[in-house]
């Protein structure tokens, strides 16, 4: 794991993995509820060689009041006696100076932000003041909007206050398509976030994306297909009786069974047969997507030429029966092709609303 981390993410007395290059995998009960749960489920954790992390929430945000909000300070004297015990270094979230301040004093390893707080500056500017001079390492989730310029953000703010030891958490985002999983995880995010910020290891929590166990094994093995750098994942030793998120937590054994049967892949492959297939395709990619260009390169020029001629007749841009003609046509034509057809009502529109702007702006070039 440690060539994968250039900006020294985990600390070199810190073993993230069993594995020399495998994933960093922390697991935990999503809030620590009792001392004997606490251990329990760290004792058979560190029975399994991958994880070397474990999590608990200590104060938990509900969504409405009254509901069970998490053990506070009582609880990270468990988490000090359980690393005592197993060796299993210990991570919380964190939403305030009160608990950075009270994770520092009972000796959390590491600390992550929540989506809830990661949405506001605000919180995040506050955490980050609290940490200036701490040499510790924090996660950063997503916010809950998907919106990867706040996600950037929070880790800038909290990259500003000295932290060097930085990764983000891909946990899913609220939406109101309807989707099977209770966080879209809307990979193409954390895919630009890792453009934007390569230097920054992004691990994915199968668990908040899903939101029940039967989906963290699909989920886990599609972070690891996109180059994600680890898994966040609840445990618990009783999960239909867990105080909060019951349904998306497993038993430590089911965890087990997820790790053995994930298929790590490498970005160079395995040998240089395979390099050479890739670079083949790669120039394949590249030469389809020139064509690519070419071609939206001659529709916004006949776009030009469209848009001087409905000037010259003084018509509309808009010709509400062409467009939907075009449309069909086009998802007609694509479903044939055996393309999805969402995927080309979206391509359309894209262009369709570049083709108005341009033709808006010609018609008011004299104005």
């Amino acid at each position: 794991m440690n060539s994968k981390s250039p900006n020294s993410t985990f600390p070199e007395n810190v073993v993230v993995s069993g594995k020399p290059d495998g994933p960093l995998i922390i697991a935990g009960p999503c809030s620590a509820e009792s001392e004997s749960q606490v251990l329990s489920t760290a004792r058979q954790l560190a029975k399994i060689p991958d994880v070397r992390i474990f999590r608990a929430g200590v104060w938990k945000p509900r969504t409405r009041p009254n509901g069970f909000e998490g053990v506070g300070v009582e609880g990270l004297r468990w988490l000090q006696k359980m690393k005592a015990e197993t060796g299993l270094y210990t991570a919380i979230e964190v939403a305030n100076t009160f608990h950075v301040d009270e994770a520092l004093k009972h000796d959390i390893d590491y600390l992550w932000i929540g989506a809830r707080t990661s949405v506001n500056p605000f919180s995040v500017q506050e955490i980050a003041n609290a940490l200036k001079g701490v040499d510790i390492p924090v996660l950063v989730k997503n916010p809950v909007n998907p919106d990867v310029n706040a996600w950037i953000g929070a880790l800038e703010r909290v990259s500003q206050a000295g932290i060097k030891k930085l990764m983000a958490v891909h946990r899913g985002f609220s939406t109101y398509e309807k989707t099977p999983y209770r966080n879209a995880p809307k990979w193409e995010i954390p895919i630009e976030l890792k453009r934007q910020m390569p230097e920054i290891p992004i691990i994915s929590d199968p668990s908040h994306i899903g939101g029940n166990r039967k989906s963290i094994a699909e989920l886990s093995q599609k972070a690891m297909d996109l180059a994600m750098d680890g898994l966040m994942i609840e445990c618990h030793m009783n999960p239909d009786a867990a105080l909060s998120d019951a349904s998306q937590q497993i038993t430590p054994d089911s965890l087990e069974k997820i790790l053995k049967n994930l298929k790590i892949r490498k970005p160079e492959g395995n040998g240089l047969n395979d390099q050479h297939t890739l670079e083949t395709l790669r120039e394949e990619m590249d030469s389809a997507d020139n064509a690519l260009l070419e071609a939206i390169g001659k529709r916004i020029e006949i776009t030009r030429k469209l848009g001087d001629y409905k000037k010259n007749h003084n018509m509309t841009i808009l010709q509400v029966n062409r467009w939907q003609q075009v449309l069909e046509d086009r998802v007609h034509q694509a479903q044939h092709l055996g393309l999805d057809e969402k995927l080309v009502k979206d391509i359309y529109q894209i262009l369709h609303n570049q083709s108005v702007k341009i033709q808006s702006e010609l018609l008011n070039e004299d104005a």
